[in-house]
């Protein structure tokens, strides 16, 4: 078992430059913060939000973490794998009905010594609930609950570092965006002239505005305006792609050397290069992408021949 306190040492991560025509055409200084490399299983921005949640909860005694997710969940993955390493008990809530054999992500959380437990989409609809949070006491007792998607206080304050981990001057940042939290995390570490810009992967995610500052709010910053969430590039909504996405993303790939996947980074790349298309982004930018990992999730992708 780990030692809970090496998660004060988050291993930094490099910045790429991506070089090709089209940017230097533009005048565009582009960056990938690698977050993907930061770590095999608790990779991205999982680790980052996780950080202080899990330092929370063995500072506060409890032995076991609950959380809920999709059955393909970067998130559950993650959980999963810092209960085994840290030794946590974990307990996965998963949206919707069971299905067997296992995908390769709860397969991987069960084997982590997860414990899976599925709640119909319906209830799941009203997690957040007193009433629902009070069954899931009397079913299981104490806990220490991570939100989906781990997006709290806490996930900010995890997130913010990555911020201070850059060391070159830069005008904007960009993430994908599911629930809001990584942003939001970004947007309270930024300084006076920088921006960032989220890529919602849901489809009628006009939400997020909502809940960014209402994050923000938590630490009295709902009243900056550096930053936006673009709705365009969901591709039909969370886990949906066309021939255009994944032949751009096979494209960036080889080009760039960079390993991405369909679901968030591939959606913010796209978004990135069609904004510098359309002259969205002034040129001579500086552009940090941040690479949220979740690459775990391919080989979910394949099993449903989705990828090849």
């Amino acid at each position: 078992m780990q030692d809970i306190q090496s998660l004060f040492r988050i291993p930094s991560t490099p910045l790429q430059k991506i070089e090709d025509e089209f940017l230097f055409r533009h005048k565009i200084n582009l960056y990938v913060k690698r977050e993907d490399l930061n770590d095999p299983e608790l990779s991205g921005n999982k680790l980052h939000k996780l950080k202080y949640n899990l330092l929370k909860a063995r500072e506060d005694n409890h032995e076991t973490l609950l959380t809920f997710g999709g059955a393909y969940s970067n998130h559950i993955y993650a959980v999963a794998a810092a209960g085994k390493r840290f030794g946590f008990n974990t307990i996965g809530i998963i949206r919707g009905e069971e299905r067997l054999p296992l995908n390769p992500t709860l397969k991987f959380a069960k084997n982590c010594g997860m414990k899976i437990v599925y709640m119909n989409r319906s209830t799941y609809r009203n997690k957040t609930t007193d009433q629902v949070i009070t069954q899931l006491k009397e079913k299981f007792e104490r806990f220490y609950l991570i939100p989906e998607g781990g997006t709290n206080e806490l996930a900010l304050k995890g997130c913010a570092e990555i911020i201070n981990s850059l060391d070159i001057h830069f005008d904007t940042i960009c993430t994908a965006c599911g629930t809001g939290g990584t942003i939001a995390g970004l947007i309270s570490g930024l300084k006076k002239g920088q921006k960032a810009i989220g890529f919602a992967v849901l489809k009628g995610a006009e939400f997020l505005n909502k809940d960014i500052k209402k994050l923000l709010g938590l630490y009295n910053m709902n009243c900056l305006n550096n930053w936006e969430i673009k709705m365009d590039y969901h591709f039909g909504g969370y886990a949906k792609f066309t021939p255009e996405l994944i032949n751009f993303m096979n494209k960036f790939e080889s080009h760039a050397n960079i390993k991405v996947e369909p679901v968030y980074t591939t959606k913010m790349f796209f978004g990135i290069y069609d904004m510098i298309n359309n002259h969205h982004l002034p040129e001579g930018s500086t552009i940090i992408a941040l690479h949220t990992g979740g690459l775990q999730g391919l080989e979910g992708l394949k099993e449903r021949k989705v990828l090849p």
